[in-house]
């Protein structure tokens, strides 16, 4: 966890944003039943962990930045001595103040009853629509019964505003504490990446190599996964979302891995793809090659100033040009790009914000249009192209079939800087020849 100033800031910094007319209440989302009465394993809600760095389940955060006594409050469980002994220990109500900076606390059993008096009379009620079902049936009922108390003093909010226009702007924008947490996820994970090159042979199960980076995500210091491991070998590499990880790597196969480990919160999120034997095919190498350097001269436009939608826009040209010359496509790349065949081959987008989510909070556009990028914004540049086997969703026979059943991408963590941009995944081997290097250990 951060020093408790660094959390203190935030929460100023974003009742700043807020203005003394409004309130914002941000609930930890619901622990989920697995099956029987075992649980998945809580993650707690990343804006409450940006404002206080408080894990443990059942919390809500009231802030009142114009209120003259508890501007800051917590509703958290309360300490247990019997439940303790099953769950571990909790901090409490006298945690939430002595550790957390809560100006006040109460048992969360109660925030059904102190909700009213704590959110009325403001005009603006900032809160997550959306999420969880049972809290927003209660935000609405509590606006509705401020509604018959009016005439008594009381008021509902008159507006409830999305958190991204003030919270999840500052989210955007990391600070030196979360990119050193960043620095560290993403090199864990780069050591991730270089171990599953080296073990994933002819024989190797995806489940092994998933089990493997996961493990030395836990070895390092890290929490773990921040999203579901992919190791995708041969035709699953095609699948963008496979993550049944159940096959046997066969000889001759490129392995695709996309995995992240998370640290202190923060994830990364990198994919690299070798070929199980050792040894790239010409067909995969042309491929690869296309991918490598389309990928790499994305990141060349990682600067102030560009957005993601340049970005794009260039892999899908240098994509579709390729693809081509590869005899995937015919005609020219604008006709293909006008009529959008190239998504044949290459249908997600290349970049996203990355931070305390995989796909992290922050608006991607600005009255319509993409917005600029800016220092301390963090994002992925992952180009791929993905071929189906025949039989897949692909039915033209004509394709060359050496292609078939190739799926590449390459995924790298950029933060974008002053000057330009600094890529946090720079270790992690994506040339050819270190590749290759890699798989022989």
């Amino acid at each position: 966890m951060f020093d408790p100033a660094v959390f203190a800031a935030r929460r100023e910094a974003f009742m700043q944003r807020l203005g003394p007319n409004a309130v914002a209440v941000v609930r930890s989302l619901p622990e989920r039943l697995r099956n029987g009465d075992a649980f998945h394993p809580f993650r707690q809600h990343s804006d409450i962990v940006y404002l206080t760095g408080f894990a443990e389940p059942d919390t809500t955060l009231i802030l009142r930045p114009g209120a003259e006594t508890e501007k800051f409050v917590m509703f958290v469980r309360p300490r247990d001595p019997e439940m303790e002994v099953w769950d571990g220990k909790r901090a409490g109500l006298e945690g939430a103040k002595e550790i957390y900076g809560a100006d006040a606390a109460y048992p969360a059993a109660e925030l059904n009853t102190r909700l009213g008096d704590l959110i009325a009379s403001h005009d603006e009620l900032h809160y997550g629509l959306g999420f969880d079902e049972r809290m927003d049936l209660l935000i609405a009922a509590t606006i509705s019964r401020l509604r018959k108390l009016e005439r008594k003093g009381q008021r509902p909010p008159r507006a409830v505003i999305d958190p991204r226009i003030a919270l999840h702007e500052l989210r955007l924008h990391k600070r030196p504490e979360e990119l050193a947490a960043l620095r560290k996820a993403t090199a864990i994970t780069c050591d991730a990446h270089v171990a599953a090159m080296a073990a994933g042979k002819p024989g190797t199960f995806e489940h092994e190599l998933e089990a493997l980076v996961d493990y030395t995500f836990r070895k390092r210091g890290g929490a773990g996964p921040g999203y579901a491991t992919i190791v995708g070998a041969g035709e699953n590499a095609t699948i963008l979302h496979y993550i049944e990880n159940r096959c046997a790597i066969a000889d001759g196969d490129l392995v695709l891995v996309d995995a992240g480990c998370e640290y202190d919160h923060y994830t990364a999120d990198i994919t690299r793809t070798f070929p199980a034997n050792g040894k790239f095919t010409g067909p995969q190498r042309d491929v690869y090659e296309l991918v490598l350097a389309t990928q790499k001269s994305a990141i060349d436009l990682v600067k102030p100033g560009a957005t993601l939608d340049d970005i794009h826009d260039h892999c899908v040209r240098t994509l579709t040009d390729g693809m081509i010359r590869l005899g995937l496509l015919t005609g020219s790349v604008d006709e293909r790009i006008e009529d959008k065949t190239y998504r044949r081959f290459y249908m997600h987008g290349t970049s996203h914000w990355l931070g305390l989510d995989v796909h992290d909070v922050g608006a991607y556009t600005r009255e319509g249009k993409a917005r600029p990028l800016a220092p301390g914004m963090v994002i992925t540049v992952e180009p791929g192209l993905y071929v189906a086997p025949l039989g897949g969703h692909l039915d033209d026979h004509e394709m060359p079939a050496a292609l078939r059943g190739i799926g590449v991408r390459i995924e790298d963590d950029v933060l974008v800087t002053e000057v330009g941009h600094d890529v946090l995944t720079a270790a992690c081997p994506k040339e050819v020849a270190a590749v290759e290097a890699a798989c022989r250990g």
